[in-house]
């Protein structure tokens, strides 16, 4: 796959993933009518009222979600030159706008991107990847995230986060609504199908938030590497960076389920991975740089 075909496969995705997301949305709102026995579509319009509100905001203020849920706070280049013209000339270099640089006050090794296209993005990176990591290791790490966010998959990963939560907040209502608040056709034979229907809902919705941030696909954070390491034309140095976050870690205090995908490495585990981590082991994406050119 090439990177324009990547890019336009986001693109897609991200339209996807809105029209996944409306049809669940809808489907939650639809059994709570007919369980409350309400006449028209009250619960479906205002499910879907509140879940276009939700993507809206999600697709202008995703990043600043994620830039607060870490801790990052803005940098300049009078505070920091070093990382400042650094991810500076990376961009140049890349064909790509300067995003907004950001330092989260983490002792660990990690960083991530976030915004809605590349004229609107941000990079985040931790206080521990600055002082632990050497000059080419640093810049193999922005260079990751800088391909993250050439390839458009920031659109795809910010919009997660939001609509994730979206769906989690909604499921709550029904279960609140429902079982808190009772209604009249759940009790009939009908009404207890559609229960069933709706509490399949309820019990699925956290298994479909977890689906929706494994389909982050670890096939992005194979390319995000593979671009990084053409960008700064040494595939050694980012390999370097992630032998250190396989010792040392990437854990990040603030981190959350909805927000690892976007991260350098997984800062919910000590940096290897597992079976239902958005990203690949350390050790593959290390042997794939390794290769790249053999």
């Amino acid at each position: 796959m090439t990177t324009y075909t990547h890019i336009n496969s986001n693109k897609r995705k991200s339209l996807l993933l809105i029209a996944v997301f409306f049809v669940l949305i809808a489907a939650i709102g639809y059994t709570l009518d007919y369980s409350q026995g309400i006449g028209g579509a009250f619960f479906v319009v205002l499910a879907l009222i509140y879940a276009s509100i939700s993507a809206v905001i999600g697709y202008y203020t995703g990043d600043k979600i994620a830039l607060w849920t870490s801790g990052a706070h803005p940098v300049s280049k009078e505070e920091n030159q070093y990382v400042v013209r650094m991810v500076e000339n990376l961009a140049i270099t890349a064909g790509l706008p300067m995003p907004k640089v950001y330092v989260i006050p983490d002792d660990d090794i990690n960083a991530f991107a976030c915004g809605r296209d590349p004229k609107h993005a941000s990079i985040a990176v931790t206080q521990g990847a600055i002082t632990k990591l050497e000059n080419e290791e640093l810049e193999g790490v922005v260079a990751h995230e800088l391909s993250h966010i050439g390839n458009y998959d920031i659109r795809y990963m910010t919009l997660v986060i939001v609509l994730v939560g979206t769906i989690m907040v909604l499921s709550d209502m029904f279960w609140r609504v429902r079982f808190i608040g009772g209604g009249g056709r759940g009790r009939n034979s009908g009404g207890g199908a559609i229960m069933l229907i709706g509490l399949a809902l309820l019990i699925l919705s956290p298994i479909f938030a977890q689906l929706i941030r494994l389909a982050v696909s670890r096939k992005r954070e194979y390319l995000a590497d593979a671009s990084g390491a053409l960008l700064t034309r040494y595939p050694e140095g980012l390999a370097r960076a992630l032998e250190k976050i396989g010792t040392q870690g990437a854990r990040i205090e603030r981190a959350t389920h909805s927000t690892a995908h976007l991260y350098f490495a997984n800062p919910l585990s000590s940096g290897f991975g597992n079976f239902f981590s958005t990203h690949p082991p350390v050790q593959k994406r290390i042997e794939a740089l390794r290769n790249m050119g053999h």
